[in-house]
């Protein structure tokens, strides 16, 4: 399965108003490179949830809950959507400091091209993420790192 980042500055829409609203279509998109990826993107895929511009820092994993459709709010009808849903915040936010310090990181889509609001996570990143946010793979599930 693949994974996934999705972008969004904290004061227009933050992970904690996604828990709040337990899922929401991510529209407004208009890259085309975000475009496919969530035309790629298949239900029950995870993705990171990660604060841009204030923080600064992935916060929260999400699941994808509907596949990609047309975005009701684009006139040109050229880009679409899909709809997300919160499933847990990191016990502790990984900051892009952070993610640049981490060698094995280096290649990370965050870090390459930082400017894409909706971007691929490899399974490697995705694992070494998790483990700098507190959170431990063990097979398809996640546990909280032992104290």
């Amino acid at each position: 399965m693949a994974h996934w980042l999705f972008k969004s500055e904290p004061n227009v829409f933050s992970f904690e108003k996604l828990t709040a609203e337990k899922t929401t279509d991510w529209s407004g998109v208009r890259n085309h490179s975000a475009k496919l990826n969530m035309m790629a993107m298949k239900l029950g895929e995870r993705g990171f949830f990660y604060h841009s511009n204030e923080g600064k820092a992935v916060v929260g994993i999400v699941e994808i809950s509907a596949l990609y459709r047309l975005d009701r709010s684009d006139e040109s009808g050229k880009f679409g959507m899909v709809d997300i849903k919160a499933v847990e915040p990191l016990p502790r936010p990984v900051t892009l400091e952070a993610v640049k310090a981490e060698p094995r990181l280096a290649k990370m889509a965050l870090v390459a091209n930082s400017r894409l609001s909706v971007q691929p996570v490899t399974d490697e990143e995705w694992a070494i993420v998790c483990e700098m946010g507190g959170l431990v793979q063990r097979g398809a599930k996640r546990a909280k790192a032992p104290a």
